[in-house]
């Protein structure tokens, strides 16, 4: 640690990822004067393998963990006092010794399309092509749309757009969470509705992981929690675990709170050619973190017993 910093923040290197540590570090010192003055938060930027291998799909270089090993590591190792993830990267089994208990306010869950010469799927000719890095995107994509092309693009937002503005391809997608995060909600054509694609298991999510036995970085981010959205997001991860999700599995799940109080939790698993999709879903009287996950885990298990052990490697 520095001679000035009293709190480490260990991250990504993508303006994304730098755009949710300043929010982080902008709220905590918001929270705590004693964190307010300049240099006591230090940003620590870590090179993940999900970063590195930039020309292969992430379901053929590991699965879990890619964006989040060498940040953990650097948390376990001390180097840092906390971390700060896109929970969607996050896997449902966290290192030992190590917990995750502040998630911020959600953002927007849903997906934008992206085109400089459609404004919709349904637009599109057949044999059009669209690049996405997501598994997920692509089946269901694919499931709707059978007569378009995906094809892997990988890369940070400004690098899937210069890919676009070449014509590499005909659109793409990405996170309205991450574009407006980046102040640049413009950029997409157009959202798309939850009903036409479901998003990520805790897509729009930002969290925090810490040493368990760091009481006071415990203490300074309890401040930025926010539990309904914890809530939701714990029902998703909890349907994602049962399924044994990783970068391999086209799932997709989404909890929403009614007006009454109650919560209606989605869950979709897709072939990775999109010929076919499961769904389910389930409702939540009064919800809490224990009644979510208790949800989350009967719903992913239904869709795991009704696809089978084949469903997502056909």
């Amino acid at each position: 640690m520095t001679d000035t910093a009293k709190l480490r923040i260990g991250t990504r290197g993508s303006p994304l990822a730098l755009a949710q540590a300043h929010e982080v570090r902008d709220k905590l010192a918001a929270a705590h004067p004693e964190l307010a003055s300049e240099g006591a938060i230090a940003i620590t930027v870590i090179t993940t393998t999900g970063d590195k291998i930039l020309d292969r799909a992430l379901s053929e270089i590991g699965g879990k963990g890619l964006f989040t090993k060498e940040i953990d590591d650097a948390l376990m190792g001390g180097d840092i006092d906390l971390a700060v993830h896109s929970m969607k990267d996050v896997p449902t089994v966290l290192p030992d010794g190590m917990i995750l208990p502040t998630i911020l306010p959600r953002e927007d869950v849903r997906d934008a399309f992206i085109s400089l010469k459609y404004k919709s799927f349904a637009e599109m000719p057949a044999g059009s092509v669209i690049g996405s890095a997501s598994l997920r995107r692509q089946a269901m994509i694919l499931n709707k749309y059978p007569d378009l092309k995906v094809i892997t693009f990988r890369g940070n937002v400004q690098t899937r757009l210069r890919k676009l503005g070449e014509e590499q391809v005909d659109a793409t997608l990405l996170a309205m969470a991450g574009l407006n995060r980046l102040g640049q909600p413009e950029i997409a054509t157009a959202p798309i509705a939850e009903d036409d694609m479901l998003p990520a298991v805790a897509q729009g999510a930002i969290g925090i992981t810490i040493r368990e036995d760091d009481k006071q970085a415990k203490d300074w981010i309890s401040a930025l929690h926010c539990e309904k959205s914890a809530i939701r997001v714990a029902g998703e991860r909890a349907a994602l675990f049962a399924l044994d999700g990783s970068c391999r599995t086209p799932i997709a799940a989404l909890a929403e709170y009614h007006e009454d109080g109650s919560m209606r939790l989605r869950v979709s698993i897709v072939r990775p050619d999109g010929s076919e999709r499961l769904d389910t879903e389930r409702h939540i009287a009064q919800p809490d973190m224990a009644t979510a996950s208790a949800a989350g885990k009967d719903a992913g298990e239904e869709l795991k017993q009704r696809g089978g052990p084949d469903f997502i490697s056909a």
